[in-house]
């Protein structure tokens, strides 16, 4: 829904929440749960949808019979697509994925082909003159990447998606950012690392020279198609689990002239270790399925830890005190709870900022993790606990 704030902001949640591969699977989802919440959220106005698309479903969806299909839901149910979270390539829900949500990464052409099939799948089914984002992988796992080789292969992928979603616009007038997403253990972790990879790497000379030939456009023109295409996805837990200060990351961005394409509403856990065992606290949250990195703050020195586990052997070999965030996105109404505290206090900040200002003009509310939750945190009710998510925002922003 496109909320009454600075900018107009488009305010949805990541349909990443919902278990399902196929484009069958996901539609299903889609059917069950889009109309209940719209009836709670705006149901009086169109409400925009966050969709996730896997690879297999981005193909079946492509097919011009399955995407009518798909328009015609969304015309009958007043809903509306702006943005695709395109960084899972594979399977997300029900079984380990760890480290392997990152692949294929930006160095493959597996990645690029399948952001641009994602991207024409967008530029079909969004209403004219609704700007677009698709959020992606941070490069890629930072162990993975070891070489400048590595590194090329990278911002050449990236600078070729750009060059397509420039094209795209120039045919169809449908205006799409890639929204790359930094995230802990990836290539791109920090805001800092975001933004000195894409002035350096992505508005460069090189990246300029590459997409002036891409596009055939001259250099000034292609520096502005880069500027225009290329932006951040500001992840609200994974800025918090760095131990970033949301407000001037978020001035940092703006002051090095690259957009903030869209922002996901997350929170992740945190506690501080007072003298309490916090391991048993923690351990329910170690899921076996998703990646849990793990930062560890004492006064100024960070402590990186790639999961849980890893988090865990340090606390038996003796590391103490601090205070401790981990990248488990929790529910965004709660500040505490079962002895743990969460970053739900970034998070009203960075709403604040939109309140006052233009931020983004993508807002996602994101929490995927709801099926692997411990119980306490769950009320049998996925819709009941999406809507009061969206709820708790919307009287965050006075919207």
């Amino acid at each position: 829904m496109q909320l009454a704030l600075p900018g107009n902001p488009h305010l949805t949640y990541c349909t990443n929440i919902h278990a399902g591969e196929t484009w069958s699977e996901i539609a299903s989802s889609l059917e069950r749960f889009l109309p209940a919440i719209k009836n709670e959220i705006s149901p009086s106005h169109p409400m925009g949808v966050g969709l996730r698309l896997s690879a297999v479903a981005a193909d079946e969806l492509a097919a011009p019979a399955t995407l009518d299909a798909f328009r015609a839901f969304l015309f009958d149910h007043d809903l509306y697509v702006f943005t695709v979270n395109a960084f899972p390539y594979g399977p997300f829900h029900g079984s380990p994925v760890k480290e392997r949500v990152y692949e294929p990464d930006w160095r493959t052409s597996e990645r690029l082909l399948f952001t641009t099939k994602v991207a024409d799948i967008l530029a079909a089914l969004a209403p004219a003159n609704v700007e677009c984002s698709i959020s992606t992988v941070p490069g890629a796992f930072r162990s993975y990447v070891k070489t400048p080789a590595d590194v090329a292969r990278i911002r050449s992928a990236m600078v070729a998606c750009a060059a397509h979603l420039f094209n795209l616009h120039q045919n169809s007038g449908h205006s799409i950012v890639l929204a790359i997403e930094p995230e802990p253990a990836c290539f791109l972790e920090t805001t800092e690392e975001a933004i000195d990879f894409i002035q350096r790497e992505l508005f460069g000379p090189s990246a300029v020279s590459t997409f002036a030939k891409l596009t055939n456009t001259s250099s000034s023109e292609a520096e502005a198609g880069l500027r225009h295409h290329i932006g951040l996805c500001f992840d609200v837990c994974h800025s918090a689990v760095a131990f970033e200060n949301a407000k001037e990351a978020l001035a940092a961005i703006e002051s090095a002239g690259i957009r903030v394409a869209k922002v996901q509403l997350s929170a992740a856990l945190q506690i501080a270790c007072t003298g309490v065992e916090i391991e048993p606290l923690l351990a329910a949250f170690d899921d076996g399925v998703y990646l849990h990195q793990t930062v560890h703050s004492r006064g100024r020195d960070l402590c990186r830890y790639t999961d849980l586990a890893d988090a865990f052997a340090s606390l038996r070999n003796g590391e103490k005190g601090g205070d401790w965030r981990v990248h488990c996105h929790v529910p965004v109404f709660l500040d505490r709870f079962d002895g743990l505290q969460s970053t739900q206090a970034t998070l009203r900040e960075v709403l604040g900022l939109c309140r006052e200002r233009p931020v983004s003009p993508h807002l996602e509310v994101e929490t995927y993790t709801w099926s692997v939750l411990p119980p306490s945190l769950r009320h049998g009710d996925l819709a009941g606990d999406i809507v009061r998510e969206l709820k708790w925002v919307r009287s965050e922003l006075g919207a």
